[in-house]
């Protein structure tokens, strides 16, 4: 979008709302007729065909770090933020060569002399199917109450559970605690980080070089611990719930430097909030999935969702930005720009102003690592077997 808006605007903040408006309308209009249920098994070489995607969407988020790095050394025309973008909406669209290329060789495959298969009648097996399958009316005749299936008959971690049942245990809070906490902390990082630049003397060119690094590190905390986690979990049982904690305590090493600021630090502060935010969605969802099941993983999936703008309304309307107000409100008393009735711009220059702000962000993240780590003792067992191995015996059945 940023490369989009200079090749096309120009650095013209006013064209940056047009821009939100009208693209992401415009690409719906436009593949909206793409869309369509499809009927199709696995395909073999699926995930070749992922690993490309990825490799090409790894490649688009270098060049765009290294574009973002290079317009801040050096000033570019017009001409070279149209090459850019170029690039950029090229590479956008190597996906879908890539697709058109894999279909074709499909059709290819399905378009082959097919290999006769002998009939066989399957009416006798459906029939002892059904005598052997109670009907419905049977089975509601056993159920118990709703209180008693809540609270006592759980089913074992790892297998389907009602709605009620996972929103009401407690690794589901322990997890909504974790997700509050992380997920909380690092988007009140990621809303104020324009204006702690701001407070700290950086210029508007500077500030939004870290802000575009922080989105592209976004992507980077996405992929690595989506990729990382799952292959030492399937390679080592290393539990889904130890790499959540170590990515929370990574990111309150970002926030106490947002607390106590070095020189330049802003950019390495960004690449750790950046990273921990992305690192932390692909994990509670994962861990979610793998400890609830997947019957109700949509509604499951929000419900961990909704954790984080719970977590950013508390942390930064009630927390970080009154007590910013307050720090401000003191400077400009103590500058005699207070006066009765006037409507001052709350900016002040200094690191003090959130310091006090992120020390609490830094311990409630360390207190959502820490509980994430109740996590780990409790699911320590549960990760020692083979959690996927229910799956590939499904499929070999089927």
């Amino acid at each position: 979008m940023t490369q989009i808006y200079l090749a096309v605007y120009g650095n013209d903040s006013k064209s940056l709302i047009l821009l939100i408006a009208w693209l992401p309308a415009a690409i719906s209009v436009v593949f909206v007729y793409t869309i369509r249920a499809m009927t199709l098994e696995r395909q073999p070489n699926e995930l070749h065909m992922f690993y490309h995607f990825l490799y090409v969407s790894f490649f688009l988020a270098l060049f765009i770090m290294g574009m973002t790095i290079a317009q801040n050394l050096v000033t570019f025309s017009s001409s070279a933020y149209a090459a850019s973008a170029s690039v950029v909406i090229f590479l956008l669209f190597v996906p879908l060569f890539i697709s058109i290329k894999e279909e074709l060789n499909i059709w290819e495959q399905n378009n082959q002399q097919p290999i006769s298969l002998p009939e066989v009648k399957i009416d006798n097996m459906i029939h002892q199917q059904e005598s052997t399958n109670p009907s419905p009316m049977a089975k509601s005749k056993g159920k118990t109450s709703c209180l008693a299936n809540v609270f006592l008959n759980k089913p074992e971690r790892g297998e389907d559970y009602s709605i009620l049942q996972a929103l009401l245990s407690t690794d589901m809070l322990i997890l909504f605690i974790s997700t509050f906490c992380g997920l909380g902390t690092n988007l009140t990082a990621v809303d104020n980080l324009g204006q702690i630049g701001e407070s700290l003397g950086y210029p508007a060119k500077t500030i939004k070089s870290y802000v575009s690094l922080l989105s592209i590190w976004n992507f980077f905390g996405r992929i690595f611990s989506g990729s990382v986690s799952e292959i030492l979990l399937v390679k080592y049982k290393f539990p889904r719930p130890v790499m959540l904690s170590l990515v929370l305590f990574l990111s309150c090493i970002g926030l106490l430097m947002i607390a106590f600021p070095i020189p330049g630090s802003i950019y390495i502060t960004s690449i750790i909030v950046g990273f921990s935010f992305g690192a932390q969605m692909p994990l509670i969802f994962a861990i979610i999935s793998e400890l609830f099941g997947l019957k109700h993983y949509s509604t499951l999936f929000n419900w961990g969702l909704l954790a984080s703008p719970l977590g950013s309304y508390v942390l930064n309307v009630k927390v970080t930005g009154p007590l910013y107000d307050r720090e401000a409100l003191k400077e400009l008393a103590v500058k005699g720009l207070l006066s009765k009735g006037a409507v001052q711009e709350l900016v002040c220059m200094g690191s003090q102003y959130y310091r006090l702000s992120f020390v609490i962000l830094a311990c409630v993240c360390c207190f959502g690592g820490l509980a994430s780590l109740v996590l780990v003792i409790r699911t320590r067992e549960f990760y020692k077997v083979d959690i996927y191995n229910k799956f590939r015996d499904e499929s070999q059945q089927k």
